[in-house]
């Protein structure tokens, strides 16, 4: 009976690529840079190898080879450090209060510093708002002595061209983030969930200043009429109470 109803074990998942088509596959990528995963499937599929364009990028990845056309550029994460001294980046997050509104938050981050600074909450992010909030944070920068050569930003709906034309007079240039690739804000968002949400203790408060856990506590108070935004505007001269912390 043991004999009858016992069967070979089979491994499970799917079978192993051969050291062959290995190979082949990092010779076909190193031999020809400008070629990418699915144009090398298909050389491969010509020599009747079939092997999946996931598989591809995997075993090329496995042997340090980055996509075309470019396999040995920078990643993006060598160019943020590279070039933190001269990189702002920039997100919304939002908060949800008690009162069941919710409230969004705009804030910048110097890489090189790691400085964030808070610009503004309002519970109606329109146009005119975050474009006071680009004036509000160049003359920041300027008063810092901080030259930002590169604006870091996903394609959120609420930057606005005149956004982006703030700091295109300021001589920064815009880089947009790619579609569906959180991790290339990851630097942005690790703050916005860690360093302001659970603030470090030594934040030091003035009557200018709000430190993040101040602004945790005015997230709960009533947001201010949509008209007192109207005189925040011009020069930048009246600019609403904004938050800046160093962590």
């Amino acid at each position: 009976m043991a004999r009858r109803w016992t069967y070979a074990r089979r491994s499970s998942g799917r079978p192993p690529i051969d050291r062959e088509t290995t190979a082949l596959v990092v010779r076909l990528a190193r031999e020809n840079p400008r070629w990418g995963y699915r144009r090398i499937q298909g050389e491969l599929f010509k020599l009747g190898v079939r092997l999946a364009a996931s598989t591809i990028a995997r075993i090329m990845k496995d042997h340090g080879l980055g996509p075309a056309p470019r396999r040995n550029s920078p990643t993006w994460c060598q160019f943020l450090r590279v070039q933190a001294s001269g990189v702002v980046a920039t997100d919304f997050f939002h908060v949800d209060t008690v009162l069941l509104k919710r409230l969004y938050v705009l804030f910048f981050i110097e890489l090189g510093r790691r400085r964030v600074w808070i610009t503004g909450v309002t519970a109606h992010p329109n146009a005119a708002w975050v474009i006071q909030q680009a004036r509000n944070i160049t003359g920041d920068l300027t008063d810092a002595d901080i030259a930002a050569k590169f604006l870091v930003r996903d394609r959120d709906t609420k930057y606005v061209a005149s956004f982006d034309e703030v700091f295109k007079a300021e001589g920064t240039e815009i880089l947009k983030t790619p579609f569906r690739t959180p991790n290339a804000c990851r630097a942005v968002r690790s703050h916005g969930q860690i360093g302001v949400l659970r603030p470090p203790s030594h934040c030091q408060r003035s009557p200018s200043r709000a430190c993040p856990s101040q602004l945790r506590l005015s997230l709960q108070r009533p947001s201010p009429p949509s008209g007192a935004l109207s005189r925040d505007s011009g020069d930048g001269k009246n600019r609403s109470p904004r938050g800046e912390a160093g962590l």
